[in-house]
This record gives structure tokens, sequence and C-alpha cells, in this order.
């Protein structure tokens, strides 16, 4: 019992792991722009420190992309 309870734990990581959303480190696509929400919002919060974008263009750009029906939730 607890083998087989074992055996699906494992076996469920590891599709996680290969066929889950990869958001573990900033990426970015072949135009430079970012490809995942950590780089989106890495982008977003030093372009606002810089004075390049306001506090609304940012957290708009991070809501639009990344928030529940994100544009980029199902990018690698």
């Amino acid at each position: 019992m607890w083998g087989l309870l074992l055996v699906g734990a494992i076996v469920g990581y590891m599709l996680g792991y290969h066929f889950g959303i990869g958001n573990q480190s900033l990426k970015y696509g072949d135009t430079g722009f970012p490809k995942n929400c950590r780089a989106l919002i890495s982008d977003n919060l030093s372009g606002f420190a810089l004075g390049k974008y306001t506090a609304e263009e940012a957290l708009y750009s991070i809501d639009r992309n990344c928030g529940p029906g994100g544009y980029i939730w199902n990018e690698r």
C-alpha cells in the first residue's frame, strides 16, 4: 500500500516537473522580450525603479500577462 503511494507520488512529481510551466528562472524569447512571468515581473519592477514605467503601467502589464487569464502562462 505505502509502496504504491510512494510510486504514485514520484510519478506525479516527475510528470509535473517535465510538463509543468517553467517559472523557475528568467526566460526571454528570441526578440529579447520576457517569455515567462518571472522575467516579466522582474522587468516591470526594474523599469518602475528606473522611472521607465509608472506604477500603473507596470501593474497593468503584470495583470495582463500574468494575471488569472494572462497571456504568457502557457509559455515555457
